[in-house]
């Protein structure tokens, strides 16, 4: 009971790390310099802010997926199979989001050449760094894909489970449901990244998801289904 007591807790500190991680990467650091016309010459002046926003995405993306990890040994007891998708879905989910990271990346060491040559109006830079900006655009939707199977298989087995109240399950599994849609219209140019509009479509499962941190941290998971969940994996082994 209190190793679960503590795998509660961690699960809830790394969430809130994610999402600071997320928050703090791309919407305030990134977003203003990805979406400059002029983003060779921005990433050239900003190095550091880049370097930073990067290495935050990482942190974001490590630390979610860690967050399978720590549940495995308990979602295991209620669906062995649904718990290794949960953590396939977040590794791979981790994946584009160091991906997207070293584009970035790649993106600062482009644009030093690029003030080497003088800042010329035509020439290769161009092409190349509307390659990698467009490598992280063609990102987007696929994580957006990796990261909706992993949440909706998460929230059915926390409803299943009865691990923490069946309406935080049911908020998630609602909440998810925009977020497939705002990846849609991101990758066909409907919306653009850290609009207004994307905003409100994934704001409810962030805030969601803050919820289910706060709640971890402070109440944990539900004895009474952890004990369910024992009784249930000592009846299969018998």
């Amino acid at each position: 009971m209190n190793t679960d007591r503590k795998t509660a807790r961690i699960v809830g500190v790394l969430y809130i790390i994610g999402t600071v991680a997320g928050i703090l990467s791309l919407p305030v650091l990134l977003a203003p310099i990805l979406g400059a016309p002029d983003y060779l010459r921005q990433f050239s002046a900003n190095k550091t802010i880049v370097i930073t926003g990067a290495l935050l995405v990482v942190i974001m993306g490590v630390a979610l997926a860690m967050v399978p990890v720590m549940m495995f040994p308990v979602l295991k007891r209620q669906n062995k199979a649904l718990a290794l998708g949960y953590v396939v879905f977040r590794a791979l989910e981790a994946t584009t989001y160091i991906a997207a990271a070293i584009s970035w990346l790649l993106l600062v060491t482009l644009s030093q050449e690029f003030a080497k040559a003088g800042f010329p109006d035509a020439s290769y830079f161009q092409t190349l760094g509307a390659l990698l900006l467009g490598a992280g655009d063609w990102i987007n939707p696929i994580l957006t894909i990796v990261f909706i199977l992993g949440a909706l298989t998460f929230y059915s087995l926390l409803y299943q489970s009865k691990l923490i109240p069946r309406s935080i399950s049911i908020w998630g599994l609602i909440a998810a449901i925009p977020y497939p849609a705002a990846g849609l219209l991101g990758m066909f140019g409907l919306i653009s990244r850290s609009s207004t509009t994307q905003t409100v479509m994934v704001f409810p499962l962030a805030l969601q998801e803050m919820v289910l941190a706060v709640w971890l941290i402070v109440k944990g998971f539900d004895s009474s289904a952890i004990a369910s969940l024992s009784t249930k994996t000592d009846m299969n082994r018998a």
